[in-house]
């Protein structure tokens, strides 16, 4: 298979259509290869990106992969005529190795394994698991996609929360209502057989190629759905409104867990206790209580660094002339995003962090009398503005004590500050940005309108966040504006806070990647500490599931 990239495509050749768009790659590779459509037997698209360096001349490119009707000696004898016209400059020869899930190698179990949380990392590594043939049981404290969305909607409109079905809790994870974005820093063999699975479930294929991918909060849960079903047509067990509320470790080693689940309809609540000698915990970076949970079973917790701050909107058109000039507005671009850090001397940093194109700011409270924000998008991004986490660190040396919950403590605190702050119903307090930097309070909005559901409060975010916190981003915020011009509108809402960004804790866990001392424990993805988003959860999930099987 031959591999070609650097493929650039003029703005003036594309009009936003899929099908054309595809045409117009493909010809503009075949006439790059001096080749012709009959000796081509197939071409698919691998990569797309925007390059936007020069505003004036803004180029799609592309990578894609083609097979020769002549096979592998057609493809020899295409490189070889490349080479000796110094044009194989990004044409190379590829090998398909398609990435497997971990096998069980007739491997078995007395006692099915058992995951904890149904985000991106534990569906993953469930559906790894029952592929395997190990038959595990996957329980989620939250409801299922339909429930969840309806709790969501529900909360939205009236403000009468369900602790356990909301933003952060219910099949699919944080991430079902943040967007779906699939960009990552990672790398894995694993990455393209997950996008695959999310293509399957429901997505859009073009997450196939696009270099900043995501999926839209209104077809994940159809995809996590989806997810569900394939876990069970391989033997595993999904259950909702099922939580951990114990887990016997003795001798070194997990001997049971203890899940409490509740009937949605009649509030009925039933304790049960499973044997098993295998817990993956995939259980984010918002339950609390397993924090508690795990530290009074003694498993071994250490404090990370993390991050806080506010939820920024500015208006999408903005964004799309600041990224793409006069281009900006082009059906095949879309709404712009953009990506912004700035490290101080003092050695703080600020960061825009999951940035929604064309979303809205969303209330994603878990505990009564808490304020939290995030933002996410739809699939078309069509909304009127653009938002993004504007966060700053927080370290484990910022914290006071040597509870290694403190970070936890000093999330659930900012988070009352701004309940408080909101004025109550978990109303949001929010401030002008130009207010801000000058530390003046602000009475009402300018030209945008914040999107936050629950409606908010116009006043100071400055008793919400440490002052490291909001000194850092007032510091950071202008030096942003070189980097992005309009970031610093004076205009620019700020609402608060922003304060799940990550997990303020870290599971320990060995090189076989099991809990510091503790056979069977497999702690993993975000609330573990070891991943930042859906697709190094996922990565990790799977990668627990390998862990898991080769222990037995």
């Amino acid at each position: 298979m031959i591999e070609v990239s650097g493929i650039r495509v003029p703005l003036a050749h594309l009009d936003g259509d899929d099908r054309h768009e595809l045409g117009t790659v493909r010809t503009t590779t075949l006439r790059k290869l001096h080749l012709t459509p009959h000796d081509v037997a197939s071409f698919e698209l691998r990569r797309r990106s925007v390059d936007a360096r020069k505003k004036s001349d803004i180029l799609m490119t592309y990578t894609a992969r083609l097979e020769l009707t002549g096979h592998a000696n057609a493809e020899r004898q295409l490189l070889a005529r490349l080479e000796r016209k110094h044009a194989s400059r990004g044409v190379n020869h590829v090998d398909e190795h398609p990435f497997s899930l971990p096998s069980a190698r007739n491997k078995s179990l007395d006692l099915r394994p058992i995951v904890v949380g149904a985000g991106c990392a534990g569906l993953f590594c469930a559906l790894a698991l029952a592929q395997a043939g190990l038959a595990p049981l996957l329980v989620e404290r939250g409801d299922d996609a339909t429930r969840r969305t309806a709790a969501v909607d529900h909360f939205n409109k009236t403000g009468a929360l369900d602790p356990e079905s909301n933003i952060q809790f219910g099949l699919g994870g944080a991430g079902t209502f943040s967007d779906g974005k699939l960009s990552t820093g990672t790398k894995s063999a694993a990455h393209r057989m997950i996008l695959e699975a999310l293509v399957e479930g429901g997505a859009a294929r073009d997450i196939l190629w696009d270099a900043k991918p995501h999926v839209g909060s209104d077809v994940l849960p159809q995809v996590v759905t989806n997810l569900v079903r394939r876990i069970e047509a391989a033997g595993g067990e999904v259950r909702c409104r099922t939580r951990l509320v114990g887990i016997d470790v003795s001798n070194g080693a997990v001997h049971s867990v203890t899940l409490e689940s509740r009937d949605p309809s009649t509030g009925f609540i039933r304790e049960e206790h499973v044997a098993t000698n295998h817990v993956v915990l995939a259980t984010g970076h918002s339950a609390r209580d397993v924090f508690e949970l795990l530290k009074s079973a003694g498993v071994s917790l250490e404090r990370k660094t993390f991050a806080m701050g506010v939820r920024i909107e500015h208006l999408q058109t903005t964004i799309d002339r600041a990224q793409y000039g006069n281009a900006a507005g082009h059906p095949a671009l879309g709404a712009a995003p953009y990506k912004l850090a700035h490290h101080l001397d003092d050695g703080r940093g600020a960061f825009s962090f999951c940035m929604c194109p064309g979303g809205f700011v969303v209330a994603a409270a878990s505990e009564p009398g808490g304020v939290v924000t995030n933002g996410m998008s739809l699939s078309d991004r069509a909304g009127s503005n653009a938002n993004s986490g504007l966060l700053a660190n927080v370290f484990p040396t910022d914290l006071p004590g040597d509870d290694v919950l403190a970070g936890v403590q000093l999330q659930r605190s900012c988070e009352q500050s701004a309940f408080a702050a909101g004025g109550g119903d978990f109303i949001a307090p929010a401030q002008l940005l130009g207010d801000f930097l000058q530390g003046v309070p602000s009475s009402g909005p300018g030209a945008i309108q914040p999107t936050y559901p629950r409606g908010v409060t116009w006043g100071s975010i400055e008793s919400c966040l440490p002052n490291y916190v909001t000194e850092t981003l007032r510091v950071a915020v202008p030096r942003m504006e070189r980097q992005l011009k309009g970031f610093s509108s004076a205009d620019a809402v700020l609402t608060g806070v922003e304060s799940r960004s990550s997990s303020p804790v870290r599971v320990t866990r060995d090189e076989t990647g099991q809990a510091l001392g503790i056979r069977g424990l497999f702690p993993c993805g975000e609330g573990a500490g070891y991943a930042g988003g859906i697709m190094s959860a996922a990565t990790d999930g799977i990668r627990a599931a390998g862990w898991l099987i080769d222990s037995l």
